[in-house]
């Protein structure tokens, strides 16, 4: 069966120069949903630029902040929600719905989980990838401690199965239960719940 998969373009990799005028400091507000420490956006500006340049025309008693870039984020989804693909000029990031690896309030690997979490180890070889993230995450009904117990049982589970898979020894795994910690989505439906409950497996791109 063929899955149907749709591909966005979260952001385009450019640099920012921010000025500050008088002293005063602009607040915007950052949509995008919090992730796990550690797995923040690093890219770095490509060019220094002198704030001093004669040739740079800035209003008077301005100043530069710190230059950033933005990451290219390019998302693969299947239409059916069950598999996601983050792909970044760092880090490739895929994110299982636990409802297509698990049964209900199970951290046992259901039929089909095998043959999704194995895709996954392909992929972290061809990138020669050997720093990798398994973190799991639940929804927030029933209490926050079972959660966080639930979560890390089901990462446990898909890292037993990539480990097996991978049988390399120089490979470093972080494996982590954030229960409902982290919602890509709105805990308030069935559909937002459904996409939070999730393993998520992140790896550097092209490390060699």
């Amino acid at each position: 069966m063929t899955r149907t998969r749709v591909t966005l373009t979260l952001a385009v990799a450019t640099a920012l120069l921010a000025t500050g005028v008088c002293g005063a400091a602009t607040a915007h507000a950052d949509d995008s949903p919090s992730v796990p420490p550690g797995t923040e956006a690093s890219a770095s500006a490509p060019v220094e630029v002198d704030a001093n340049d004669p040739d740079l025309k800035i209003p008077e008693g301005a100043t530069l902040a710190e230059p950033k870039v933005l990451d290219i984020k390019q998302v693969v989804e299947d239409q059916s929600g069950d598999e996601r693909r983050e792909d970044t000029n760092a880090d490739v990031k895929f994110a299982l719905q636990a409802e297509v690896l698990f049964g209900k309030d199970s951290a046992k690997l259901g039929g089909e989980a095998k043959a999704r979490i194995v895709a996954i180890a392909d992929e972290i070889k061809a990138q020669n990838a050997t720093r990798i993230r398994v973190f799991g995450f639940t929804d927030n009904l029933g209490s926050s401690a079972h959660g966080d117990v639930l979560s890390r049982q089901r990462a446990n589970a898909v890292h037993d199965v990539l480990d097996g898979e991978l049988n390399n020894p120089d490979i470093t795994f972080e494996v982590r239960g954030y229960g409902e910690q982290y919602p890509i989505a709105d805990n308030s439906s069935e559909s937002g719940r459904k996409k939070n409950r999730r393993v998520e497996v992140s790896f550097p791109r092209g490390e060699s």
